[in-house]
């Protein structure tokens, strides 16, 4: 099963794209929002791939983030969402915003994202909203309280990891820095940064 590819984008386009992989063609389907962040053609580029089996084809799903595809994943696992509508779904709204809206059941901005209805969106919600919390394990430990400095460097790494921009993720910590106490914990620190970048 393909996981990862690394190659020259040889054509891109909003259906597809191909990654030329020491000269063999990999067609991939991508979300809009890793389609908007392609390089130019002919410049190198890293997907995380799903490969996405049937008995009539095979299909790879690409992903500029980890984030992304772990969603995506998480989107299959949902009762009657295929891969077709997980894709809409990425489409629709950012991984990091995605992730928030799960992480806090809030179906109303789920529902937002076009095909997707009032009742697909509270099921997926229902469904994921325990599940999206595996996705945090993969967000460094959280120190010991008073090591700000370094509680500091791995929000910004989880945020970096999420899909945020540094210098978005920097100006959030830096504004919650002047308001926190130093002990302040890496899960409440995460918490006030994605409610901030979230306005």
């Amino acid at each position: 099963m393909i996981a990862f590819l690394t190659g020259q984008l040889r054509f891109k386009s909003p259906e597809y794209s191909i990654i030329d992989v020491q000269g063999v063609g990999y067609q991939v389907v991508l979300p809009l929002s890793s389609f908007y962040e392609l390089p130019p053609l002919k410049e190198e580029i890293q997907l995380h791939i799903y490969t996405h089996v049937r008995e009539d084809a095979l299909s790879l799903f690409g992903f500029l983030t980890l984030l992304e595809k772990k969603l995506f994943l998480l989107l299959l696992e949902v009762t009657g969402i295929g891969a077709k509508l997980a894709l809409n779904i990425l489409s629709g709204i950012s991984a990091p915003e995605l992730y928030q809206a799960l992480a806090t059941a809030d179906s109303q901005r789920v529902q937002r994202v076009p095909g997707v209805g009032k009742k697909t969106s509270e099921r997926i919600i229902l469904e994921l909203k325990d599940r999206v919390k595996k996705i945090e394990l993969a967000a460094p430990p959280p120190p010991e309280k008073g090591s700000w400095d370094r509680t500091w460097e791995d929000a910004l790494s989880a945020l970096l990891n999420l899909g945020y921009g540094r210098p978005l993720a920097e100006r959030a910590l830096e504004s919650i820095r002047r308001e926190s106490d130093p002990g302040v914990t890496l899960e409440e620190l995460l918490r006030r940064s994605l409610r901030s970048l979230s306005q």
